[in-house]
């Protein structure tokens, strides 16, 4: 198997780094002072809490579910690997929209599982009715990557229905936009709706994510995943962050403030740009391919991410900086184009 191909991480402190899709703010001080706290005493040699039960605590009272309908894990990605697990037997099916996140493919991989996709409609939606049949575990990214869109929850209500085997709601930018998934967990008993700390909570070099399910599906998850998946230090600073959302509100203000503007120069530039509801914006020409224009702000020290789609054409996929790190990237663009 090819594996998965993460994005660059380059050891130099000059990068103006855009191709993650991090958050360019820091967490909130909370996080700080937990930590520091945690490692106080004789904190780090017990072991963590197996279920993470104070974290799904504070967190069910911020999302508006039981704790038990809480799974933690070592960052969203342990996540999908728990639920691949969990259902999907060796020669099994699974699929997913395309273009979308390239981990679920590498997956199916490893399970031993066969991997179908289906393309999204021109303007990012889903195909109806569903094509595929027999799947036991089907991932949508919403908002998707890399287009940044999202589908109406009253279509991802009839994807679900339609959808055979449990269904996967991968959230991973849903604090950026304008609507999220949670509400549908009540009426659908195949889905599973899972999130990353990485993105909004600006904890990416923690690992923290979660699933939310119905308690009966996450007492199943819970036997496949590692006994202690996520050590005292990242439960103590996911939960300060968790906790202070009056923080997160006012970067999550930021963050689409600029991400306004960005979209708006990019447009100036002659780049053919998506709207997006996430922390990244997705950006194509119609004149020119994109990979030079890439290669050229990388050699200026600024990352963005190029992927390029079989159907769809190569794009850049741009992380929602700083207002300083974005007038560099266009000061670069406008010299580059």
């Amino acid at each position: 198997m090819r594996g998965y191909l993460p994005g660059e991480q380059l050891n130099d402190p000059d990068i103006i780094k855009l191709n993650t899709n991090e958050n360019p703010y820091p967490p909130s001080p909370r996080v700080f002072e937990a930590v520091q706290a945690a490692l106080t005493g004789d904190r780090l040699r017990k072991y963590p809490q197996p279920m993470g039960d104070t974290f799904r605590q504070a967190a069910s009272e911020v999302l508006g579910v039981s704790p038990d309908s809480i799974l933690i894990g070592n960052g969203s990605d342990d996540i999908l690997t728990i639920l691949t697990r969990t259902f999907v037997p060796e020669g099994g099916r699974m699929a997913a929209l395309t273009p979308s996140y390239i981990l679920y493919q590498s997956l199916a991989e490893i399970q031993g599982a066969s991997f179908e996709t289906v393309p999204f409609q021109p303007d990012w939606s889903v195909p109806t009715p569903w094509p595929l049949k027999d799947t036991h575990l089907t991932f949508l990214a919403n908002p998707n990557s890399p287009s940044g869109t999202v589908l109406r929850l009253a279509d991802v209500r009839t994807l679900a229905g339609q959808v055979p085997g449990m269904f996967v709601l991968d959230e991973a930018y849903a604090d950026f936009a304008e609507d999220d998934g949670l509400a549908l967990l009540p009426e659908l008993p195949n889905l599973i709706v899972t999130r990353t700390f990485s993105k909004f909570y600006a904890l990416a070099g923690i690992r923290f994510g979660i699933a939310i399910a119905a308690p009966a599906i996450i007492r199943e998850l819970a036997k496949v995943k590692d006994t202690y998946n996520c050590d005292v230090l990242s439960l103590a600073a996911a939960t300060a962050a968790i906790q202070d959302q009056g923080y997160y509100a006012g970067l999550r203000s930021k963050i689409l403030a600029t991400r306004g503007r960005l979209g708006v120069a990019l447009a100036k530039l002659g780049f053919q740009v998506t709207p997006s509801q996430t922390n990244f914006v997705w950006c194509q020409r119609a004149d020119r391919p994109v990979q030079p224009i890439y290669e050229a702000l990388k050699a200026r020290k600024i990352l963005v991410r190029y992927m390029n789609y079989a159907g769809y054409g190569d794009g850049l996929r741009i992380t929602v900086g700083t207002p300083a790190e974005i007038e560099s990237l266009l000061v670069a663009m406008r010299a580059v184009i």
